[in-house]
């Protein structure tokens, strides 16, 4: 009886064998690549975050699948409320999705915020802050940002340092508190899977932020623009409003190569 058969199941075998093990080595080695170069860069808790002009707040949704309020989202109003009110921060970005006139993550954290006290004047709002990717995008190219603090939860600082830095912001990490909740494993997995998207979004096919817009330099307090703004011409901040329809428009004809 022939083995030929044998032989060649067996050589397909462990082919897909050598290439299961290989793309394993380079999930793995991709993820502990984005750790490593950002691990330096978190500052842990709230209290240990530290001082700096412009922070940018990462919007999520008010509420999850079950109707609870979102965890996520009140720790990120939490940290940044509370980074204003010790003066830590001077000046806010609240960026999120509005991609439909039912769904607006910058107003909902600014109607938050403002009822925590935090001036109206401390905050700027990004209505196409679709993605990470898309946030830190804009708060380069639009607001004219340098350098910044980053408020979200620590699973997803890592992949936001990471494209932040490969943008040429520089920027360190707050990581917003944080409590055990569904879907937490569920965020943290598909984080893994974001973090080696994100290579391939920066050194591979070259992704571009679904809109920019005019120039938006952020209006902070006179004086203290030049270290953190990149000076510009641009509409004002109650002017952002009037182009959220067409960021609207704009969004319904993108597509995202990763997860937010």
């Amino acid at each position: 009886m022939s083995t030929t058969p044998w032989k060649s199941f067996r050589g397909l075998l462990m082919s897909l064998g050598a290439l299961t093990l290989l793309a394993t080595l380079l999930f793995v080695g991709a993820n502990l690549w984005v750790l490593a170069e950002t691990r330096g860069a978190i500052d842990p808790t709230l209290a240990q975050c530290r001082p700096e002009r412009v922070g940018i707040v990462f919007g999520t949704s008010h509420w999850t699948r079950s109707g609870a309020r979102n965890p996520h989202f009140e720790g990120r109003m939490l940290a940044a409320s509370r980074l204003v009110e010790d003066g830590r921060v001077t000046h806010l970005l609240l960026s999120g999705d509005n991609s439909t006139r039912y769904y607006n993550e910058p107003v909902t954290m600014w109607r938050d915020l403002r009822g925590r006290q935090v001036p109206n004047t401390a905050m700027t709002l990004d209505y196409a802050g679709f993605s990470t990717f898309d946030t830190l995008s804009r708060a380069r190219d639009v607001f004219g940002v340098r350098r910044a603090l980053l408020i979200t939860q620590s699973w997803h600082l890592p992949r936001a340092l990471f494209i932040a830095r490969a943008l040429g912001l520089e920027a360190r990490g707050c990581a917003a508190p944080e409590r055990p909740s569904d879907g937490t494993l569920q965020l943290r997995a598909r984080e893994w899977v974001a973090r080696v998207a994100t290579l391939g979004d920066l050194y591979l096919w070259g992704r571009e932020p679904h809109f920019l817009g005019p120039r938006e330099p952020l209006d902070i307090v006179p004086g203290e623009e030049a270290r953190d703004v990149v000076p510009g011409e641009g509409v004002s901040a109650a002017g952002a409003a009037s182009v959220a329809d067409t960021v609207r428009e704009s969004a319904s004809d993108s597509s995202s190569s990763s997860p937010r």
